[in-house]
C-alpha cells in the first residue's frame, strides 16, 4: 500500500518538475551553452539519442545575419505561446471610432500577449502561429519591447511584419519567411495558450527548453538533456576550433573569435 501511494504521488507531480534537473538554474544552463553552435548541439543531441528530434525544419531561418559580430546568433530559454485563427463573425466595414474601440478590445480580450510577464534576461519567445493566415503577430514595437525586457530573440513559424525595422533594430528573429504576416491580429487570430507544449518547424518545444539558433537554423534541447548535450557539444566545438586554428596558422590567416578555444 505504501509503495502504491508513493507511485501515485510521483505520477501526480507535473512533468516539468521531475523531468528537468532542478539543480541547474536558467543562468547556469545559459553559461553552459555560451558559444555553442547549432552544429555542435545537433551532434550532442545525436550522442544522447535524439537524432533529428531537436532540429527545426530549414525553412525556419534567420531574418538577418551579421557574420562580423555574430549578433544574429541566440541561445536562451524558451517561453512558448500559440495563436490560432479566429472563427468569429466580424462586422465589416466599421466607422473609425467603432473600429478603434473594437480593435483595442480584441487586443485586450482575445489576442493579447500574456507571455510578456514571463520574460527575464535570457528568454527566447517561441510562437506557434501556424494556420492563422496573413497575420503579423510580431512587429517592430512589441519585439523591441520584449528585447528591452531581456528577451534574446524570437522564433516563429510565421506571423512577423515590420521586418525592415526589426532588422534595423538588430533584434534576432528566426521564422519561415514565406509565412510572414502583414495584417493586425484583431479579426484574424486569438491567443490559445501560454507556456504549454507547442510545435514549430516540426519540433516539440516545452517551456524551459534550451534554444540555440544561428546561420544553420534552430536547435531545441529538452531541458532534461540540457547538461549532457552541452558537455558533448563543448567538446565537439573545441576540437573543431583546434583543427581550424591549425589551418588558420598554416594559411597565415589572422585568428578570429571562431578559433578561440574556451577552457
Amino acid at each position: 500500500m505504501e509503495l502504491k501511494t508513493t507511485l501515485l504521488l510521483i505520477l501526480s507531480i507535473p512533468y516539468s518538475l521531475w523531468a528537468q534537473p532542478l539543480e541547474l538554474s536558467d543562468g547556469q544552463i545559459l553559461e553552459m551553452y555560451e558559444g555553442l553552435r547549432v552544429a555542435d548541439v545537433s551532434d550532442g543531441l545525436d550522442m544522447v539519442g535524439l537524432r533529428d528530434a531537436g532540429l527545426m525544419n530549414t525553412n525556419i531561418e534567420a531574418l538577418w545575419k551579421n557574420t562580423d559580430d555574430m549578433s544574429h546568433i541566440i541561445r536562451g530559454i524558451a517561453i512558448t505561446a500559440r495563436y490560432v485563427p479566429t472563427n468569429r463573425v466580424i462586422k465589416n466595414p466599421m466607422e473609425k471610432e467603432e473600429f478603434q474601440q473594437w480593435e483595442g478590445q480584441w487586443y485586450s480580450d482575445l489576442s493579447s500577449e500574456p507571455y510578456v510577464e514571463f520574460i527575464v534576461p535570457g528568454s527566447i519567445i517561441v510562437l506557434d502561429v501556424q494556420g492563422d493566415g496573413d497575420t503579423g503577430s510580431v512587429g517592430s514595437y512589441n519585439s523591441l519591447d520584449w528585447y528591452s525586457r531581456g528577451a534574446r530573440g524570437v522564433i516563429s513559424n510565421g506571423g512577423i511584419r515590420d521586418t525592415d525595422e526589426i532588422i534595423k533594430q538588430k533584434i534576432p528573429v528566426y521564422l519561415d519567411i514565406n509565412n510572414r504576416g502583414r495584417g493586425i491580429r484583431p479579426g484574424r487570430n486569438e491567443i490559445e495558450s501560454v507556456n504549454k507544449p507547442i510545435t514549430v518547424g516540426g519540433v516539440l518545444i516545452n517551456p524551459g527548453d534550451v534554444i540555440v539558433a544561428d546561420g544553420d537554423g534552430v536547435a531545441v534541447v529538452p531541458r532534461i538533456h540540457a547538461q549532457l548535450v552541452a558537455e558533448y557539444a563543448k567538446e565537439i566545438l573545441n576540437k573543431d576550433k583546434s583543427g581550424r586554428r591549425s589551418l588558420y596558422e598554416k594559411l597565415n590567416m589572422p585568428l578570429d573569435k571562431t578559433v578561440e578555444i574556451d577552457q
